[in-house]
C-alpha cells in the first residue's frame, strides 16, 4: 500500500486516519507509542493462537511471540495488509484469536460500530485488547485545547468502553494505564521526566495518558450438565407371568 488511498473510500474517514497517522509520527505520538509498546510486549507475550488482527492509525504493529500470524487491516495506507472500511472487515465470524484496537476507537467515525465489528471477529474464548487516550489525564486535557490531530480524537473513557464490551459478550480481565509524562515535544524534557513512568507503573495511577483493556470473549450457550442426585437403579427386566385359563380359575 501507499499513502495515496483509493478513491472509493469515505473521504472524511480517510482524512481522519491520515491526520492521525501523521500525528503518531511526531514527537507526541512517538512518546505515547513507545510506552504502549512497552506494555504490549508484556501483555501479548501470554497470548497464543493462529491469528492476531491489528487495527489502528499507528504506522507500526507490535508482535506477539506465540501468535503464528499477525495481520494489519484498515485504511489503505502504507503497512496495511488488508484494506477495509472500519465497519466492514473482510473476516469471517470468530476468525481471530486476538484483536488489537490501538487507538482505533479514538480516531473513528463510529466507535461503537467499529468495536462491534472487532468483537464479531474474535473467537469464543479469544481476546480483544483496546488502547485509547485517557480523557482523565494531562493528555486528555491537551486534547481539548490542541490544534493538531489530537483535537479530533474522541478520548472515550475506559469505563464506557468496558460497558460496551460487556454488552458485546466480553469479560474484562485487566485494565492498565501508561505514559505518565506530559505531552512535551522536547526530547530533553521527556528524558528528565522519564522516572515518572516507573512511579506510575508501580502505583497504576488512573492518570496515565493511555489505558489498555484486555477482555475475553465468553462462550455463550454451553452449560455443564448437572449430576443426578438419585442413586442409580438397575436395569428393569420383565418378570415372567404364568398363563392361567378361565377354566382353571373356575375350578379353584
Amino acid at each position: 500500500m501507499s499513502d495515496h488511498p483509493f478513491a472509493q473510500a469515505d473521504a472524511d474517514w480517510l482524512s481522519l486516519i491520515g491526520m492521525a497517522r501523521n500525528w503518531f509520527k511526531g514527537p507526541y505520538g512517538q512518546l505515547l507509542l513507545a510506552e504502549e509498546y512497552r506494555l504490549l510486549e508484556d501483555e501479548l507475550a501470554r497470548f497464543f493462537g493462529g491469528y492476531l488482527v491489528h487495527y489502528g492509525p499507528s504506522a507500526a504493529a507490535p508482535g506477539a511471540t506465540q501468535i503464528q500470524r499477525s495481520v494489519r487491516l484498515g485504511a489503505p495506507f502504507a503497512g496495511v495488509e488488508i484494506v477495509c472500511e472500519e465497519q466492514a472487515w473482510p473476516l469471517g465470524e470468530h476468525a481471530a484469536d486476538l484483536v488489537l484496537l490501538q487507538h482505533g476507537l479514538d480516531f473513528s467515525l463510529s466507535p461503537h460500530g467499529l468495536l462491534r465489528e472487532a468483537a464479531r471477529s474474535v473467537r469464543p474464548g479469544g481476546h480483544l485488547v483496546v488502547i485509547g487516550i485517557n480523557p482523565i489525564s494531562i493528555w486528555g486535557v491537551r486534547h481539548l485545547f490542541s490544534r493538531d490531530a489530537l483535537r479530533q480524537a474522541r478520548c472515550i473513557a475506559p469505563g464506557r468502553v468496558s460497558d460496551w464490551l460487556r454488552l458485546l459478550g466480553f469479560a474484562l480481565e485487566k485494565r492498565r494505564f501508561g505514559c505518565y509524562r506530559p505531552p512535551l515535544a522536547s526530547s530533553a524534557w521527556q528524558a528528565r521526566l522519564a522516572p515518572l513512568e516507573a512511579w506510575g507503573d508501580a502505583w497504576q495511577s488512573p492518570g496515565g495518558g493511555f489505558y489498555l483493556l484486555v477482555a475475553r470473549k465468553l462462550v455463550v450457550g454451553l452449560r455443564p450438565l448437572r449430576k443426578s442426585q438419585r442413586a442409580p437403579m438397575g436395569q428393569l427386566v420383565p418378570m415372567p407371568v404364568a398363563k392361567v385359563s378361565r377354566r382353571d380359575s373356575e375350578q379353584h
